[in-house]
This record gives structure tokens, sequence and C-alpha cells, in this order.
């Protein structure tokens, strides 16, 4: 196991020879992950790990991919999904042209979730998600749609649990353990690198979800990125947030009325 003060000079390190900043992770959960991979690669002691991260730059790009991973399954928390079904996908719907911000996608599951619900609602022609993480590995597995095949049994149930009336398998190919979802779905995707820490905003948004992220970020970084949401969303837009998560404490709820329920948040002003 890895001390606190060892944790430290981990971060600093990082930061001095690559220029990542993990100084606003929430400590905790960081020091779970590093714990993780020093136990799994049976390293003597923290300095030979140090000096592994220092300089092998092909290990520390591995360790960060391990270190930013999240955990993700298609229509997660269905209530939620059923709130946008019944209650956001009808406000968009008049837009002549949806722009969609899904921030830390991981494997892409909930961005397919989502291009499933639009396409339900008739408005998938018209959208675009941009589905983005500081994680190019899981991004490379999002871009190709392709889940495993175990996984279908589960994700059907909270695909009808959060209302979906159609046969789930008909989004799908299985294939040898593999379900390939339709490429009409992710012709409406746009995939790519973007660090909540560091980047800034690139569009203006209708709808952006970056749901059981934030809990990873001390306030000051959670602040940051609520900041950087409302500078990406457009009036009477929606920001959709973890179960765990809040705006309370990063900005001024005045200009925000929370959906009944969900954390989900319309901008008002």
């Amino acid at each position: 196991m890895i001390e606190d003060i060892e944790l430290e000079t981990l971060i600093n390190d990082i930061y001095e020879y690559y220029g990542f900043d993990f100084g606003s992770y929430s400590r905790a959960s960081l020091k779970r992950r590093v714990n993780r991979i020093y136990q799994l690669e049976g390293f003597k002691n923290f300095y030979e790990f140090l000096s592994k991260v220092r300089y092998d730059p092909e290990y520390y790009k591995n360790m960060i991919d391990e270190i930013t991973v999240n955990v993700t399954e298609m229509f997660r928390d269905p209530a939620f999904y059923k709130a946008v079904r019944n209650e956001i996908l009808p406000q968009l719907a008049p837009k002549p042209f949806i722009r969609l911000w899904h921030a830390g996608c991981s494997s892409g599951e909930e961005v397919y979730s989502m291009a499933i619900m639009l396409k339900e609602a008739g408005l998938l022609h018209k959208s675009i998600i941009y589905a983005t993480d500081i994680n190019s590995k899981v991004l490379e597995t999002a871009k190709k749609g392709i889940f495993p095949l175990r996984m279908m049994k589960e994700y059907s149930e909270n695909y009808r649990d959060s209302g979906g009336q159609e046969d789930f398998s008909k989004y799908y190919i299985a294939n040898y353990g593999i379900a390939k979802f339709n490429e009409e779905l992710a012709e409406k995707m746009v995939f790519s690198q973007h660090n909540l820490v560091s980047d800034n905003s690139f569009n203006e948004f209708d709808f952006i979800l970056c749901r059981n992220v934030l809990i990873y970020f001390d306030n000051d970084l959670q602040k940051r990125v609520i900041n950087l949401f409302d500078e990406s969303l457009s009036i009477l837009g929606f920001l959709a947030l973890g179960t765990k998560e809040t705006i309370k404490y990063s900005i001024s709820t005045t200009k925000y009325k929370q959906l009944e329920k969900e954390k989900i948040w319309r901008k008002i002003k």
C-alpha cells in the first residue's frame, strides 16, 4: 500500500514530468485506484514504481488510462432515462437542430442509450452527440460501438425500465460473444479526447450530461467544471449530473431550475 505522502510525490512528479494535474482529484478515490495498480504490478517498493512512471512514457500512459476509467452501463439508473424520455426530449423536439455533450463518456454505453432514445423520439436525424473523455483507450472502444453480448440481458431490462417499448435486440447484431450496435446510431456521434480539468468549452449545447464524474474531483475542480458547463449550455438547455452530484455549491442556483426527483437542471437565464 502506498502512503499519503507518497501519493503526493506521485501527483507532483506526474505534473512535473508530463504536465497532467491530478492535484484536484479526490484523494480517497485516487489512492484506491493507484494502490490497485501498485499491487497488481507487484512493485518491491514505491520508488521502483515512481521511477517506472517517470521514465517509461508508455507505462505512464497506460497507468493514466487505468486510473481515469469510469464504470458505466446502458440506461444506467432507468428512472433518469425515463425522465429524459418523457420530460426533456419533448422540450428539445421543436429545435431545428439538437446538440448534446456527453462529458466523461467512458466506453460509450450511455451515449448509445441516448442515441436510441433520440431515434425513438424521432429526433436522431437532427441531433449530434459530442462524446468526450480524457481516456483515449475507452474512446476507442466507444467509437466501435461493440459491447459484451452477456451484458445485453441486463441492458435490455434497463431499457424496458426506462420506458423503452421496442425489441432491444433490433439495435445490435450479435456475433461471437459481442453485440455491435447499428451504424445509424454511431453516425450521429463525434468522439474526442477532452480534459475537464484543463480544456475549455468547444461549442454551445442544448443538453449536457456528465454523470458520476464530478464525485472524483475536489470542490474547487467541481466548481470549475460546473462553470465550464454553464458557459457551454444554451439558455433553456439542460444539465444532467450523477445521483450524488449537485450544482448547488458551484453556481448561482437562480440561473437554474431543477427537475423534480432527478439530478437534471434547466438553465433559465
